[in-house]
């Protein structure tokens, strides 16, 4: 089995909701509400769900741009947080480990300084670091430029003269700009045209194989979750509800909430028929999540028992995890 690169134990992320005229503390947001996971070195680990449950906040959380409420992650064998321990990397010894450590937003536009050329936007990186400067730097920014795609003379242009396609080439030029060994894609291509879509996976899919990168990729596009990830995890409210193998999932899945996700996945096989599975009801709040399972309010094999009690992952075969008691 190959090594993990990031291991996350009872990952906790809570928003402080505040009211009153002293705006005390009056409830919690409960984005991630205890996940564990290992995404291994080399592989392509998707996290998929409806919007709003989580998925981009882990991310977030696992390298530290939003501060963590519980639980503990690691980079190999360096802890980068153990809440319950009182343990934290320092923030100068975390600085550097950014350099293994990069992300790529969903929003290539907002994420860009428009102020900025492209040449600047890339090389920022690694003029802050030191690692090189003046116009090493830049050679280094169109060299990266040029394996994403874009041409010589886009190193002197700002972000407002590039397509979306092109503005997320950008992002991810400046996200290799270190030598990442790990990089959290946050629906990179949410926000483009399905004809660019495909572009920038199969960009970022020729750049894992050349450079050896390894990727906790997120989105909601369960046909894109399909054939470009390993390894899949499906969120509902903050947990996990299912993992396993790409093909285990939409193989064979499991909890009746990865069921219903599936079931509205549109098929041009017209024998690959499926039954339209209606979750009744709506997702419920994170701030005031249901007692038990989190799911049972909308569950179609709900029982008593489910409002009681908060189902844990168990492995009904190797690789494929579920958290629901009543369904085999």
């Amino acid at each position: 089995m190959t090594t993990p690169l990031i291991t996350v134990e009872n990952l906790k992320t809570w928003f402080p909701i505040t009211g009153g005229v002293f705006s005390r503390r009056i409830g919690e947001v409960k984005a991630v509400d205890g996940v564990s996971f290992q995404v291994r070195r080399g592989e392509i680990f998707g996290l998929v769900g409806e919007s709003g449950c989580g998925k981009s906040t882990i991310g977030r959380t696992i390298l530290r741009l939003i501060k963590p409420t519980g639980g503990r992650v690691a980079y190999e064998n360096t802890v980068l947080f153990d809440v319950e321990a009182g343990q934290q990397l320092p923030g100068r010894e975390m600085r550097l480990l950014r350099r293994n450590m990069q992300i790529i937003f969903q929003d290539p536009f907002a994420s860009l300084d428009p102020r900025m050329n492209v040449g600047a936007i890339v090389a920022e990186g690694l003029i802050a670091h030191g690692i090189v400067r003046g116009p090493e730097a830049f050679e280094r920014a169109q060299e990266l430029l040029h394996m994403c795609g874009l041409p010589a003379n886009a190193i002197n242009k700002y972000p407002h003269e590039f397509s979306g396609g092109q503005r997320q080439r950008i992002s991810i030029a400046r996200a290799l700009a270190f030598h990442p060994d790990f990089i959290v894609a946050d629906e990179p291509i949410a926000a483009l045209d399905v004809s660019i879509q495909a572009q920038i996976l199969t960009l970022m899919q020729e750049l894992k194989e050349k450079l050896q990168l390894t990727y906790l990729f997120i989105s909601h596009d369960l046909g894109v979750v399909r054939y470009f990830c390993d390894r899949i995890a499906v969120m509902y409210l903050g947990n996990f509800v299912e993992t396993g193998t790409s093909e285990q999932i939409f193989a064979n899945p499991l909890h009746p909430y990865t069921k219903a996700l599936l079931s509205a996945v549109p098929s041009i096989e017209p024998e690959a028929r499926r039954q339209r599975i209606i979750l009744q009801g709506s997702v419920p709040s994170p701030a005031n999540p249901p007692s038990g399972c989190k799911f049972h309010t909308r569950c179609p094999v709900a029982r008593r028992e489910c409002a009681e009690n908060r189902p844990q992952l168990r492995e009904l075969e190797p690789g494929h995890a579920m958290a629901c008691p009543y369904v085999e």
